[in-house]
């Protein structure tokens, strides 16, 4: 597995965290791997022999680029031979302003966009094995397509506080560090993101768990639960679960495994 980042320009802080390379190869036979839902969303390029959504009724193809939306749970992808995919890691009060579309809900999403035309010279870049390239190349892209004044400052200060906070702060505090009422700021995160200011809180808290297990997969879950601002440990194993179809307990035997093969960075996609 080849896994490859570039932080975003200041001018893009405010929607987006990072831009991101990911390259497995699953051999002649289909691979499934998983994304776990964490407190962004994301734009999804992918090169090779294609990639499918994993749904009741069988693999669901996919096209290039798809947005993936706020997760409640996990999802799974399936996928065969060589897989390479360039994300763009959005803050999900951004995303929809970024693209220019409506607010929608959270999951997969297919999406007529101006930004499909990236396909091509992005298949170059890899196909020249010159990761750096693509990536700045899809940088270059929002920072050419996003106007000077693009943004709500409500939103950005808002934004700013929950990353800050890990997801911790109560929904009052967010409001008082972007000067608003709890109501108006609820409403524009609905408007936004269509979700609310608690349920994009509870995602961001999931997260920093997940991450901290990743890195410290013997750490410990009553301590763990009490720097984050859970209830207590049941708490935290209950939300845990309920965003990662596992427990925490599970989660870090498995973090345990994988980093004996990957790079100590939690990578969204993971195989099952």
């Amino acid at each position: 597995m080849q896994h490859q980042e570039l932080e975003a320009p200041a001018a893009l802080q405010d929607a987006i965290q990072d831009f991101w390379y990911l390259r497995q190869d699953f051999g002649e036979q289909p691979g499934r791997f998983e994304v776990t839902p964490d407190g962004c969303a994301e734009i999804i390029f992918h090169f090779g022999q294609g990639c499918s959504l994993a749904t009741p009724g069988g693999p669901q193809s996919l096209p290039s680029p798809f947005l993936v939306g706020l997760l409640n749970q996990p999802i799974h992808f399936h996928a065969q031979g060589r897989l390479e995919v360039i994300g763009i890691k959005c803050f999900p009060w951004a995303v929809f302003e970024l693209l220019g579309l409506p607010a929608g809900p959270g999951g997969v999403r297919e999406m007529a966009h101006p930004i499909a035309r990236l396909q091509a010279p992005l298949a170059q870049w890899l196909q020249a094995g010159n990761v750096a390239a693509a990536l700045a190349e899809v940088c270059h892209y929002f920072e050419q397509a996003r106007p000077d004044q693009a943004g709500s400052p409500l939103l950005s200060k808002a934004g700013g506080a929950l990353r800050a906070a890990g997801g911790t702060l109560p929904v009052s505090q967010v409001a008082e560090a972007a000067h608003a009422t709890v109501r108006t700021l609820e409403r524009r995160f609905k408007q936004a993101a269509g979700r609310s200011v608690k349920d994009i809180s509870g995602l961001m808290r999931f997260e920093q768990a997940r991450d901290h297990l990743w890195l410290h997969p013997t750490a410990s879950l009553a301590g763990l639960a009490q720097d984050l601002g859970y209830t207590d440990q049941s708490h935290l194993g209950r939300e845990f679960k309920r965003y990662s179809g596992t427990t925490p307990a599970a989660f870090a035997r498995k973090a345990t495994r994988w980093q004996q093969t990957v790079s100590t960075d939690f990578v969204a996609f993971m195989l099952a």
